[in-house]
């Protein structure tokens, strides 16, 4: 980190659309940094573009990040010395930078019509150039552009300097030399008096005092413009850091929000909410971006938010691109459930249960998280795999009570030598039912695991569950010996079709 200013950072969304990987990632980086540093994490909402403002999005994302964990300093719902949080509500600031550079020679007024400026826009795309603004506005007197901005729709541009260079310092990239000519007069100021980002994040960054800006490498491409444009107020610039792009999970081309359809009907999601409602942990959720783009070290992996606090730095940071890896998060999130106590596992699993049709006391839940905790990869799993505990019966395919290379006849007296054998018990454990059932298996010819597999399909209704006698004492003697004459019946109902 090169800057001796104070570190102010700011995470800047605008409420266009869903809350992606991509935001959780810059989020992060910039809360890191404030945290370890001692420093400001500020929120401001960027919501000047009206046109692709989704409803919803804003409580998404405040959502998203406090589930993250990420709290802010000063934004919106706290406010602080730098209010308003909204760009929406800074419009006169805008107005008045956008007329200071252009009595200074940095911008113009442009009175071109939309309809002219397609059609410039054709004639270079049908010669091959680039599309650009031609300039027919710059050359306008001063005195009577400011005239006929009083009763004429226009915009304001920057007045780019029409040869040189402009060389800019990316902390990831080193610098960057850009020939002006190549950059285009970009629009500032909309002909609704809006203003577009270009000037509004650089005027902002600068009241704002912010040391860093640490963004998308989607702004690379307007990188000079920004650094033009502050120096054009002449003011102190941030430490600029451009972040890795993400790659599709193939690792070929970008991944973009247009194709996360793809990737919920594979059980994963782009979008952090996303991620919540399949059972993540916002810790394993954290842990996998924060090394998408950045590391510790050659060996270290598993960290938790405080970890990530002490040891995060901006040297560590990779430009190079990042595939998105769900298997990594899988990795990552059983990690984290086995890192949970007890307790709080359980209250995490809790609302999964609930929305299964599951409801279930606290105490239940926390009896039964030993025996799934080594199992499960996502929360919404622990239905999967406890439901059986909390439902009067269970669903069974017949002939999976079918021991495995063993007859209908062979597997009906083995159900009912066990039933036998758990009805004289005066309650079902581990140390008093196990060595029983191995005898009886013993007695039958049979090896434990082919008895031990019929009584986990009678009683759990699955052919893999939790552990086997310990979902029996969790269960009670009643619903064990229940479920048991129930599978009895259901095999005697094939052995009779057999004969």
């Amino acid at each position: 980190m090169f800057s001796t200013r104070p570190v102010r950072v700011r995470f800047a969304p605008s409420p266009t659309g869903r809350t992606h990987l991509g935001s959780g990632r810059t989020a992060l980086y910039n809360y890191l940094l404030a945290r370890q540093t001692g420093g400001r994490f500020i929120l401001r909402i960027e919501d000047t573009d009206q046109k692709r403002f989704v409803p919803g999005a804003e409580r998404e994302l405040i959502d998203s990040l406090h589930w993250l964990g990420l709290d802010w300093d000063e934004g919106p719902d706290i406010d602080g010395p730098h209010a308003p949080y909204y760009q929406s509500e800074r419009k006169e600031i805008y107005l008045k930078h956008a007329r200071w550079l252009i009595e200074n020679g940095f911008a113009y007024n442009c009175f071109c019509s939309s309809k002219r400026l397609e059609m410039m826009r054709q004639e270079q795309i049908q010669s091959k150039q680039n599309p650009h603004y031609d300039g027919l506005c710059r050359s306008i007197d001063p005195q009577t552009a400011a005239e006929r901005a009083r009763h004429e729709p226009h915009v304001v541009r920057f007045k780019m300097p029409e040869d040189g260079t402009i060389s800019v310092k990316d902390m990831l990239r080193g610098e960057i030399v850009v020939e002006n000519r190549n950059l285009d007069d970009y629009i500032l100021v909309k002909s609704d008096t809006l203003a577009l980002y270009h000037l509004a994040a650089m005027v902002d960054d600068h009241l704002m005092d912010i040391s860093h800006v640490i963004r998308g490498s989607e702004w690379l491409s307007t990188f000079a413009l920004h650094a033009h444009i502050i120096r054009a107020f002449g003011w102190q610039e941030p430490e600029w850091v451009h972040l890795s792009v993400f790659l599709k999970p193939s690792g070929k081309g970008k991944m973009s929000k247009r194709e996360s359809s793809d990737l919920i009907k594979d059980g994963y999601s782009i979008f952090i909410n996303d991620l919540r409602a399949l059972g993540y942990l916002p810790e394993a959720v954290v842990n996998w971006i924060a090394l998408m783009g950045w590391s510790y070290d050659d060996h270290n992996e598993f960290f938790s938010l405080r970890d990530l606090v002490e040891r995060f730095s901006l040297e560590r940071l990779n430009p190079a691109p990042a595939a998105i890896n769900f298997s990594k998060l899988d990795h990552f999130n059983g990690l984290h459930i086995r890192n949970l106590p007890t307790h709080e596992l359980a209250r995490r699993i809790s609302p999964y249960l609930r929305s299964a049709g599951y409801d279930v006391d606290f105490q239940s839940i926390a009896n039964f998280v030993p025996l799934i905790r080594e199992r499960l990869v996502t929360l919404d799993e622990a239905a999967d795999w406890i439901g059986f505990l909390f439902s009067n019966e269970v669903q069974i395919e017949p002939g999976q009570l079918i021991g495995n290379k063993m007859s209908t006849e062979e597997s009906l007296a083995a159900a009912r030598g066990a039933y036998t054998i758990l009805s004289d018990l005066p309650a079902i454990n581990l140390e008093n039912a196990e060595p029983l059932l191995r005898a009886l298996a013993d007695e039958l010819g049979l090896t434990a695991g082919q008895l031990f597999g019929i009584l986990r399909v009678a009683i759990t209704g699955r052919t893999v569950s939790p552990p086997l006698f310990e979902s029996m004492e969790i269960l009670g003697k009643e619903k064990v010996l229940a479920r048991l004459n129930n599978a009895v019946a259901l095999l005697s109902s094939l052995s009779e079709e057999d004969s």
